[in-house]
């Protein structure tokens, strides 16, 4: 006759429990679903640069540095902005204002990831590459970060950096920079203010407590917010068209830029006429999904030219 005994499920030990609560906190500062978007512009700038391929080691060690770059960099954002995060909402409950993690610990990690990235694009891949991530970097951290509770323009300011990701992934694929990345840089440089501004309003309530001075705070009815949104918007469609004249892509991705562009124009000039949550949602959302569809016909038009 056989034994049997009941199955007694493992259980985390405090201490296990606490361990694994503090890494996901120490993964939660490098911003993953957000630096999600900055491999895919680096990836899309690097196949968008060398249609034949990339080798492999090169394109994983380019998209590792790069991760660890913007993970540092995230990092050390929230180590700056702890005390506005921690009047806000959305972001109270994050790791260091919520008292999970210390500003030493993020300012530590932060230090670290951000070295190991630039020596890994350095040495892995080229210097070029990690030039323009440390640019990236202290654009971000040094320049957008502080400005960010001083002047509505850190809005533009703070695109520049967000904007970088394509061109390092042309520098790490040819080890150049040349009109092709620049033409990257101003797709997503002029696509971040459409996408940012509807945040803005949605969350200009978080940043008016917090005293940010964003433009949706400074104006609260919103007009000059709605009208930018559609400046930067119409701006950005013939923007998204100067890959076919610059040889890097054909009429497929032209009609899909076109159309997307159309969307995006007229969402703003919703969002302009009649500044509501709903409209200001509508063009958040679109401008999600703007950005990985042009970028995805981008490189499949270039890879098939």
């Amino acid at each position: 006759m056989k034994s049997s005994a009941a199955f007694v499920p493992s259980v985390a030990t405090p201490a296990e429990a606490k361990r694994a609560q503090r890494t996901a906190d120490f993964v939660t500062l490098t911003k993953p679903r957000l630096n999600f978007l900055v491999l895919i512009t680096t990836l899309g700038g690097m196949y968008i640069a060398a249609p034949d391929g990339v080798a492999l080691p090169l394109l994983f060690h380019a998209l590792v540095g790069t991760a660890l770059v913007a993970g540092g960099a995230a990092a050390l954002n929230q180590v700056w902005e702890r005390d506005t995060d921690g009047l806000m909402r959305r972001t109270r409950r994050r790791p260091i204002p919520d008292g999970r993690l210390r500003a030493a610990d993020g300012a530590w990690f932060g230090t670290l990831l951000s070295a190991t990235g630039l020596i890994e694009l350095t040495w892995k891949v080229n210097p070029l590459a990690s030039a323009v991530a440390a640019a990236t970097l202290v654009s971000y951290v040094f320049v957008y970060t502080p400005l960010k509770t001083r002047t509505s323009l850190s809005t533009l300011i703070g695109a520049i950096p967000g904007a970088l990701p394509p061109v390092i992934g042309w520098a790490a694929a040819t080890g150049t920079i040349s009109i092709g990345a620049i033409v990257l840089f101003g797709i997503v440089f002029l696509w971040q203010m459409p996408h940012f501004l509807a945040i803005a309003w949605l969350y200009r309530d978080d940043y008016r407590h917090a005293r940010i001075p964003l433009l949706p705070v400074l104006e609260p009815d919103g007009r000059r917010t709605g009208q930018q949104a559609l400046l930067y918007a119409a701006a950005l469609w013939p923007v998204s068209l100067l890959p076919a004249a610059v040889g890097l892509a054909d009429v497929p991705y032209s009609i899909l830029a076109t159309l997307l562009g159309a969307g995006l124009i007229a969402l703003s000039a919703m969002f302009a006429r009649e500044r509501t949550t709903v409209t200001a949602r509508r063009l958040f959302l679109f401008s999600i999904i703007y950005l990985p569809l042009l970028w995805t016909a981008l490189v499949l038009d270039r890879i098939w030219i």
